[in-house]
């Protein structure tokens, strides 16, 4: 059997792994346009702020492909997929054949399109080859001031990679509050009022109108669309990303937003399957197929391609929201509908400490914990995302939930067990 894996990502290689447990020997051709061999790209932000170093930032070790028969085809793209003869045409025109194939082709940066794009000083930052080459512009032209445009997740670790370096910043973000997609008022209000004693300036409900250059050529500021000016030598387009699905037009994989897939991660196209942020599943809790571009979500849904494409039948459980990080010190953990936007059938559970700078709150649907959000204290969030994988009934639990007192000990007995002696729980 014959395995191609597109993409050396975090599902890419999970599924790599999820191959291995039920096929050994089978050959295993992983395929990636950059030229390293891995990286964690949640780490891409602790390289700009110079916390860590590029030799830190592998997630698997370097034998990891010798140690699985993985043959590793590093600055090769894939360009053409030829579905009737089952082969992948690289970008040096040369083909791959598979038997069994797996696009995890990640995510590309929504380009800003305004005025003054072409001017020099203009980055993105999913890649380690665009971390690196803002690290050597950073230093080559001794930056003072950075303007970021974005508050999602991207924006957010770029702009504190940028504080690290001491560089001034401004965010600038066109919805109402940062992280709008997976924080509700009070929790992005906690992490605004950070960023502003960081030092970083914040303006929403606003984005860039135009941006200017200097003689040379260089950024030298930007217009915002209520007309401020704000002066800047380096601009980090953090709007968000598209599927790369691109390539794919003209063949039988059908693609919406990203590339559809069932239950079982497989594509439209025969012996074609798909994970990570190029990926549109089935959503955790029903509802129309999303693109959800996290890490713990593509390491899932490689691991259970990786499975299924040796003819198991593993269900992927479906796309559940799931961010851990930490932001100017604020650790924070969201999981599932943390803001529903319609109020029927909801229930909310909040538990505030201002002082203390702890938010944290638990959405209920149907007696069953639905999301969670936690900023400040993330403490048994492990016990939380169990309960929403779950779908354990709260009953009697409800008054428990947010006390200090919460833990093992309150849950149902029989849940209770499996907590303990079973698979244990990813958060």
């Amino acid at each position: 059997m014959r395995y191609v894996i597109i993409g050396n990502g975090p599902a890419g290689t999970a599924a790599v792994e999820g191959i291995r447990e039920a096929d050994p020997k089978g050959g295993i051709t992983v395929i990636s346009d950059e030229g390293v061999m891995n990286y964690s790209k949640p780490l891409l932000s602790y390289l700009l702020a110079r916390k860590v170093k590029k030799n830190q930032l592998a997630h698997r070790p370097e034998n990891f492909y010798g140690r699985n028969g993985v043959e590793l085809l590093l600055k090769k793209k894939a360009v053409k997929l030829e579905t009737a003869q089952k082969r992948v045409v690289l970008s040096d025109s040369s083909s791959v054949p598979y038997d069994q194939l797996l696009i995890a082709t990640g995510g590309a940066p929504i380009p800003l399109k305004i005025s003054g794009k072409k001017t020099q000083g203009i980055f993105t930052f999913t890649r380690l080859e665009e971390a690196e080459e803002l690290i050597r512009y950073l230093k080559d032209h001794s930056v003072r001031e950075a303007v970021v445009v974005g508050g999602g997740l991207i924006g957010l670790k770029a702009m504190e990679g940028l504080l690290g370096r001491d560089i001034s910043v401004t965010l600038v973000e066109l919805a109402d509050r940062v992280l709008s997609a997976t924080f509700d008022r009070r929790a992005s209000k906690i992490i605004e009022g950070a960023l502003k004693k960081e030092g970083c300036r914040v303006f929403l409900k606003n984005t860039l109108a135009k941006i200017v250059g200097d003689r040379s050529g260089r950024v030298k500021e930007v217009v915002l669309s209520n007309q401020r000016k704000i002066p800047c030598q380096v601009i980090i387009e953090a709007v968000g990303v598209l599927p790369n699905v691109g390539w794919l037009k003209g063949t039988e994989v059908r693609c919406d937003r990203g590339i559809l897939v069932n239950e079982y991660l497989q594509t439209s196209a025969e012996g074609v399957f798909a994970a990570g942020d190029c990926c549109q599943p089935p959503g955790f809790f029903g509802g129309p197929p999303g693109v959800l571009p996290i890490w713990p979500s593509a390491v899932r849904q490689g691991k259970v391609a990786g499975f299924n494409m040796t003819g198991g039948k593993k269900e992927y459980e479906g796309a559940l929201v799931m961010n851990s990080v930490e932001l100017c010190g604020i650790p924070t953990i969201s999981v599932g509908l943390t803001d529903p936007r319609e109020e029927n059938g909801f229930e909310t559970l909040e538990s505030v400490s201002e002082e203390k700078g702890i938010y944290k709150k638990l959405v209920l649907r149907d007696d069953r914990i639905v999301g969670a959000l936690f900023v400040g204290d993330i403490s048994r969030a492990g016990v939380y995302t169990g309960l929403i994988k779950e779908a354990v009934k709260i009953g009697e639990l409800k008054g428990h939930l947010l006390k200090e007192s919460f833990g093992l000990i309150h849950l149902p007995k029989d849940y209770r067990k499996h907590y303990v002696i079973g698979e244990g729980i990813e958060v």
